[in-house]
Formats: structure tokens, C-alpha cells, sequence
């Protein structure tokens, strides 16, 4: 099964243009089985379809949950939490990775760095975490080593570490425009269904073949030479909205990371309360 695994939404990404039931139709028309929501620091896309379109729609394609999440120190990370988590504190960012990456395990979940050879501020291996500690790429699950809105050079170095690091590689569209959607993939089995799922086989090494095409209308392609000012306004964005969530992270911090656990004793369940809806 072909899914996209970095995919932005309007309804929860601000800079996100595509509606989620837009793209759904977008890549089903294209041949995808499934997407996995990686809104900016948000469940927003994921709840909308959750709320509005689950179990009506599309139920022949696969809407997994995952996060993009925006560390103090590290750039962008994709998360991807078991389905029964509901781990509201990765809506807040700001958190640094080394504290990140224990309360992700510790609740089941897995995470790796998004365009880890990217910009500046954005980029794991352009970030100052691993300046300091190389060796923190040994703790993520896996890498994103395709994605359609980076050179393909950049590409090919982010491969190049997975594969010195021994990570599963995930590909991803990286979409946030309609013209985008669908440049780039992940085959997954087809047995599938849930995050959980998913999980467990990036964690025991299912081979996953990933590419796709090169999208060549990004903004930072527009900017050229001037795309500096891009990384570090994003930089300055970043350090900004990491400030004003302090206070609520701490206070997520101090209650133990998890706000809510749904607990769904199994798929068949699950199934049952569609039904009764």
C-alpha cells in the first residue's frame, strides 16, 4: 500500500492550503491507500476528519495520526503516537529533543527527523542538538530520506545517514499546496490498519521502499539566494511561540505528559462503535 507520510492540512496547519477531504480525494485519485497527518505542532487536520468525515467517507483509504513537531533545538521532527494516546503536550512546542525523545518512547510512540539535511533551524543536522551530541540520531526510529520539497541532493544525504545509522527510511510529499500532493511515497504493508500498526513495523525493520518527484515551486526555490531569510524568520517564529507555550508545558510537564489515554481494548471495538453511530 503507497501512503504519503508528511502531509499538511488547512485545518491544522497555518500555513496548510489543502482542506483533508480534499487531499483525501487528491491521493486516492492518484493511487494511495492511506496518508499520514503531520499538521505543525497540531491534531488539528486529524480531528476534523476524525469528527466530520470518519467512518461516512473514503473508508477504503487509510488517515493515520502523526505530528511534525518543533523542537527547541533540533528542527522538525515527525511523531507518531499508538492510536489510544492523547498526547496533548506535542501541541505545545518548544520541547528539546533530548526530553523529547524519552517521553515519546515511554508512551509507545515513535519519532525521526523531517528533511533531516534541510535549512538551517529547520533541520536536524543543521541544528544545534547535533552540533553537540551526534549521537542522538542513534535514538530516533527512523529518517525521512525523501522529501518532494527538497533538492534532490539533500535527499541523497539523508539517506546516506539513515543507512550509516541503520534507520528505516520514510518518504514524504511535505504537501501544503494542492500542486504537490502525492509527489512522494512510502510503500507500507498492506495488513496496516492503525498507528499502531505502523509502529511496529518501522520498529522491528519492515522494509519500506520510499521516493517519489521533486516539487520545484516551494517558496525557499522562489526566494533563491534570499532564502536565508526564510530559515531565520522561521527561527525567530520558533524561539517566539516556544515562549509563549512555556507555561503550559510546564503544566502538561508537571501532570505526567498525558492528558487523556482512550482505551480501545481492540480493533473489533472500534468497529462496533462505528457501527452503533
Amino acid at each position: 500500500m503507497k501512503i504519503d507520510m508528511h502531509c499538511h492540512t488547512r485545518e491544522g496547519s497555518p500555513d496548510g492550503k489543502v482542506p483533508i477531504e480534499q487531499y483525501i480525494r487528491m491521493l486516492r485519485n492518484q493511487g494511495f491507500g492511506g496518508m499520514l497527518v503531520t499538521d505543525h505542532d497540531s491534531y488539528g487536520g486529524y480531528r476534523y476528519w476524525k469528527k466530520n468525515i470518519k467512518g461516512d467517507k473514503y473508508q477504503d483509504f487509510l488517515v493515520l495520526k502523526g505530528i511534525e513537531y518543533d523542537t527547541l533545538d533540533a528542527g522538525h521532527i515527525l511523531v507518531i503516537m499508538p492510536e489510544n494516546i492523547k498526547l496533548r503536550l506535542l501541541e505545545l512546542r518548544g520541547i528539546p529533543v533530548q526530553m523529547l525523545i524519552p517521553i515519546v518512547h515511554n508512551y509507545g510512540g515513535i519519532l525521526g527527523p523531517a528533511h533531516p539535511c534541510g535549512e538551517k533551524f529547520m533541520s536536524f543536522m543543521n541544528a544545534k542538538a547535533y552540533q553537540r551530541n551526534p549521537d542522538i540520531l542513534k535514538e530516533f526510529d527512523f529518517m525521512e530520506i525523501f522529501n518532494a520539497c527538497e533538492p534532490q541532493e539533500v535527499n541523497d544525504k539523508a539517506k546516506a545517514v539513515a543507512e550509516k545509522y541503520g534507520l528505516p527510511g520514510t518518504g514524504g510529499s511535505d504537501a501544503h499546496k494542492a500542486d504537490c500532493i502525492g509527489l512522494a511515497y512510502t510503500e507500507v504493508p498492506d495488513d496496516i490498519t492503525c498507528e499502531s500498526d505502523l509502529i511496529t513495523h518501522i520498529m522491528k525493520g519492515t522494509k519500506m521502499e520510499c521516493g517519489g518527484t521533486i516539487y520545484t515551486n516551494t517558496t525557499k526555490e522562489k526566494m533563491g539566494k534570499a532564502k536565508g531569510i526564510l530559515s531565520h524568520s522561521f527561527w525567530i517564529y520558533n524561539k517566539v511561540g516556544g515562549w509563549s507555550k512555556a507555561i503550559k508545558r510546564s503544566n502538561k510537564l508537571k501532570k505526567g505528559y498525558v492528558e487523556r489515554v482512550e482505551v480501545k481494548e481492540s480493533k473489533k471495538e472500534e468497529k462496533d462503535e462505528q457501527t452503533s453511530n
